[in-house]
């Protein structure tokens, strides 16, 4: 059972992967790939989700909970034994509980022992980072959009006043 997020970046078994994403792209992922039928899924999702309603669900082994804090999040991870586990990062939950971050970064971690773990954003933020920090993978998508923005060295050179790739003001010593 593998999950194909883009061509040559799979999810694998028994592990806990952090995705930064797009939806459509998570969508794609999970609506795409019709075997994910036939493995037990747990879909997490806080007080708000933005894919829930997108995932083709007919699959009898697809199950959702709905955690409305953190302390219910970490029971649920506790007492999950399906396959694939997907949740859906809701910020909201953490709210004047960022002491359960640490123990539900492991809850995940030992979960990915013998599941799929994915912790799933559409953009990073500081609970996000957090529970990200003992997974076994970070997975970062950029929409295509962004990617031309981010061209790291294009223009680099005229913009800091570069002509032979040293600065203006650095002189060459003549040898005599």
């Amino acid at each position: 059972m593998l999950i194909e997020l883009r061509r040559g970046i799979t999810l694998h078994p028994a592990t806990f992967t952090a995705v930064i994403a797009p939806e459509a792209v998570m969508l794609a992922a999970l609506n795409g790939n019709p075997d994910l039928r036939r493995f037990l899924f747990l879909f997490i999702c806080g007080n708000y989700s933005r894919l829930i309603s997108r995932i083709s669900r007919d699959a009898a082994n697809f199950e959702v909970r709905r955690p409305f804090t953190a302390d219910q999040l970490l029971a649920i991870l506790n007492e999950a034994g399906q396959t694939i586990i997907f949740i859906e990062h809701d910020p909201t939950l953490f709210e004047g509980a960022g002491h359960l971050l640490g123990p539900l970064s492991s809850a995940m971690k030992q979960a990915g022992h013998g599941s799929l773990v994915i912790l799933y954003a559409p953009a990073m933020d500081r609970s996000f980072s957090a529970l990200a920090r003992e997974a076994d993978r970070l997975i970062e998508l950029l929409p295509p959009q962004e990617t031309e923005r981010r061209q790291p060295y294009q223009g680099m050179q005229t913009r800091r006043g570069w002509d032979d790739g040293r600065p203006k003001a650095q002189k060459t010593l003549e040898v005599s």
